[in-house]
């Protein structure tokens, strides 16, 4: 089973005293002790970036670990990729995730993780990354589109609710043809995909949402909500 899960925003970077999309991603693995890898490459490896997802998991009923392709540990990238149950993504400048990536073979190491049922997933620069597209800030100060891996059909935006120009933009975007139609997620929502399909959304936070954006206008998409 092939499962990607693309967060708007939130987990143990954004919302650390909230807990609820990262132990659902871990459940996910279906493992007693599940090795999550945390990537943080769209952040230039930082340091506290890693030291915050260590923070958190090393608290959680896993096994963690990270990949850093600027101080690699490995030269065996493949094996180290493959052992895992979870990779998670952080976020930072998407265009640099993937030169490096596909300079590092990582983007084909990956693809083959998710054929093989590792549970892929991550925000921001890491959720855009799965996507055949999606809007970004990676060039400068203004958003813009941004070609990606494609694991995932369609285009994709983050933040959608956490930064006033995300909204405006992609649907600019996305109604000029600029960008295919696609999902835009909240900051709080997370979207869990089976192969292609929407299996569920999940949100940490009530009020976050989740959107089918197309020409014409957008969709809510039907949330569920991880807390009490």
């Amino acid at each position: 089973m092939r499962q990607i899960i693309a967060m708007g925003g939130g987990g143990f970077s954004m919302e650390p005293d909230n807990p609820l999309i990262d132990q659902y991603i871990l459940k996910q693995a279906n493992k007693t002790r599940p090795k999550i890898c945390f990537i943080p490459t769209a952040s230039g490896d930082a340091d506290s970036y890693i030291e915050k997802f260590y923070n958190f998991f090393n608290q959680q009923d896993c096994e963690p670990s990270h990949l850093s392709l600027f101080k690699p540990h490995t030269r065996n990238l493949e094996a180290f990729v493959l052992q895992q149950d979870i990779i998670y993504v952080g976020g930072g400048n998407t265009k640099n995730l993937l030169v490096l990536w596909k300079e590092w073979g990582l983007d084909q190491l990956l693809k083959t993780a998710w054929d093989q049922g590792i549970v892929l997933a991550g925000l921001s620069a890491g959720s855009i990354c799965w996507y055949e597209q999606g809007v970004t800030d990676s060039y400068g100060d203004k958003l813009e589109p941004l070609e990606a891996l494609g694991f995932l059909l369609g285009s994709h935006c983050p933040h959608y609710d956490g930064e006033a120009e995300r909204r405006p933009t992609y649907r600019q975007f996305v109604e000029q043809g600029t960008l295919q139609p696609g999902i835009a997620a909240d900051d709080g929502a997370a979207v869990h995909y089976i192969d292609q399909d929407i299996k569920k959304v999940v949100s940490s936070r009530l009020a976050a949402k989740a959107y089918r954006v197309f020409k014409g206008g957008e969709e809510e998409l039907v949330v569920e909500y991880l807390g009490e």
